[in-house]
């Protein structure tokens, strides 16, 4: 997959095109997979999910589509109305897919928030929506319960599973009062979908509005990126990427995991269910693929039924990717694409060309992550934590930017939040409008993308900038760090870069240990940090350790570096004391 360059590039700057999407089609209803697959395959396992403690619960195609029918029919007759808008708190399974899909089915707006932000954030995320109904589990009902009600636009409410509070109806209610057949809802490719929160990692989660369109451009794009056909097994180990799998014509095996803790999964539960369902692919975060790959590699655990494993969430070692590739099916591949929220996919990279490309990538470089996706443009803008109101043209090749992305592929907007849009959208005229996704990098000679770090991020020291991710990526090679995060600490423009490093075992050096470990990586550092890239080192003003680094609730990858560099600031000024 080649992106184009520009033939002004020189004087404008590049943006790279990944290959066309077909036109989009005025009239869409992304439900509408559904219907199509259970036709297509009635009797193929749609889903495949845990019962009791060792046992697996399967759902056909026909089975899933009929409940999503009677879902819609039944949501409609309790009043849910076409672009009226639904809380869903429900646990990765098929109740899960059957209501999203029963809700496209209807015209109605699903409204997902990770359960990780902790009742009160996630509570006041649902308010700023405004739903109309609230479908969640008997635990979401409580939480709201305790929290004083707090969604007063709520005027319909289901308990998914078993009734322990005297509200709203059971969505095995539901489901009777409206068997029977129900067709998709006649949207457009401009009618609202979803609204999907961000993770939050570096600031308060945001309302993404998906339209019709949108989704029907991802589904098209993932599957000319991915590759999967119909007949394949997906280990769903991140719950909304697997409602792709009905538009596949895959099963969907979700395994024993806490969506809401996966740095915590059980990596023999992983391992186990890869191989007792033949899984041919899978999507998940870093965090959880360095427990499975660490365990697998320890008791010499191969999937050889594994073709297509795709890592992202949060920046990914090229180790774990070689380590990986190690273990799946010899004509299979390790991927990382790149994207957010927002925008998804925006580029991705195969293992064979990360292994390519990785001394440049633990040199200094920062993290490579491929070439456009389809339907991605991609251009680099000047660094500015101010508003852009219009296009201001590329970067050239090289330079280090902050990467907007364009396309059909791309949400056009945040829900009732104009601060956020006018910092994250950027009018370009008839041809649309960016999104600004917030991280920094540049695009090598080989129309390669390579991120440095977020913008938010960046340590702006007297004579410039300096980003974590080329220097992390280094020190990470030590055997004894875990993780690393550089984080700046001071005013800004005479910030000091403090080096805050995660042992492997947890434990903290002290003393002699500790010094001989900062030097270590201080060496480490000098030997590494030679390769070509818009890059200087910095100078370490201190190294630290910390025990365990707080984590983005999504994928439990991201590092909160906002609150390390809180940390690292108080532990040296209690030193300088």
């Amino acid at each position: 997959m080649s992106a184009t360059r520009t033939p002004t590039e020189l004087c404008t700057g590049l943006v790279l095109r990944g290959p066309p999407l077909p036109a989009p089609r005025p009239a869409v209803n992304v439900g509408a997979c559904l219907p199509r697959t259970a036709r297509a395959t009635p009797d193929l396992a749609a889903v495949v999910e845990p019962e009791g403690r060792a046992g697996w619960r399967t759902t056909s195609y026909a089975e899933l589509d009929a409940r999503a029918a009677a879902i819609a029919r039944g949501l409609l007759d309790l009043g849910l109305a076409r672009g009226d808008r639904a809380a869903l708190l429900v646990r990765p399974g098929a109740d899960l897919v059957a209501l999203v899909f029963g809700l496209f089915r209807l015209g109605a707006v699903p409204v997902v928030v990770d359960p990780g932000l902790g009742p009160r954030a996630l509570v006041r995320c649902l308010a700023r929506t405004a739903p109309k109904a609230f479908l969640g589990i008997p635990l979401a009902h409580a939480l709201r319960s305790a929290l004083g009600a707090a969604l007063p636009s709520v005027s319909i409410d289901v308990i998914v599973g078993p009734r322990r509070f005297p509200v709203g109806r059971t969505l095995r209610e539901i489901e009777e009062r409206g068997a029977g057949p129900f067709e998709p809802a006649s949207t457009s490719c401009d009618d609202p979908a979803a609204i999907l929160f961000t993770s939050g990692s570096t600031g308060p989660a945001k309302g993404v509005l998906y339209h019709h369109g949108a989704f029907a451009a991802q589904i098209e794009a993932l599957r000319a990126l991915c590759g999967i056909e119909p007949g394949q097994v997906d280990l769903a180990c991140f719950p909304l990427f697997a409602l792709f799998d009905a538009a596949f014509g895959a099963t969907c095996v979700v395994p024993r995991l806490d969506p809401s803790r996966p740095a915590n999964c059980a990596p023999d539960a992983i391992a186990s269910a890869l191989l007792t369902h033949r899984c041919t692919y899978t999507f998940g975060s870093p965090a959880i693929w360095r427990r499975v790959v660490e365990h697998a590699t320890a008791r010499g655990l191969t999937f050889p039924a594994l073709r297509g494993a795709w890592i992202a969430g949060a920046p990914v070692p090229a180790g774990l990717v070689a380590a990986f590739r190690a273990r799946i099916a010899p004509d299979g591949e390790v991927h990382t694409p790149y994207g957010a929220t927002e925008c998804l996919p925006v580029t991705s990279i195969a293992g064979a060309e990360l292994e390519r490309v990785r001394p440049l990538v633990e040199g200094g470089g920062g993290s490579c992550v491929g070439r456009a996706a389809p339907g991605a443009e991609i251009g680099l803008i000047p660094v500015d934590d101010q508003a852009v109101p219009r296009w201001p043209g590329a970067r050239p090749r090289g330079e280090l930017g902050e990467v907007c992305v364009r396309g059909p592929v791309v949400t056009r907007a945040y829900v009732d939040d104009p601060r956020a849009n006018a910092l994250s959208k950027i009018a370009d005229g008839e041809l649309g409008t960016w999104h600004r996704t917030g991280d920094v990098g540049w695009i090598d000679d080989a129309d390669r993308l390579w991120l440095a770090g977020r913008k938010a991020h960046r340590i702006e020291q007297q004579h410039g900038a300096v980003y974590p991710v080329p220097v992390e990526n280094a020190c990470d090679l030590h055997p004894l760090v875990s993780r690393s995060a550089l984080v700046g600490v001071g005013p800004r423009g005479a910030q000091r870069a403090v080096l805050v490093v995660e042992p492997h075992d947890g434990r903290v050096p002290r003393g002699a240990e500790a010094r001989q470990l900062a030097d270590e990586l201080a060496a480490l550092r000098r030997e590494r940090l030679r390769a070509a890239g818009p890059h200087r080192p910095p100078e370490i003003a201190a190294t630290l350790f910390h025990a365990d680094f707080p984590v983005d609730a999504r994928h439990n990858a991201k590092i909160r570096r906002e609150e390390l560099a809180a940390w690292a600031e108080r532990r040296l000024g209690a030193a300088g004391r």
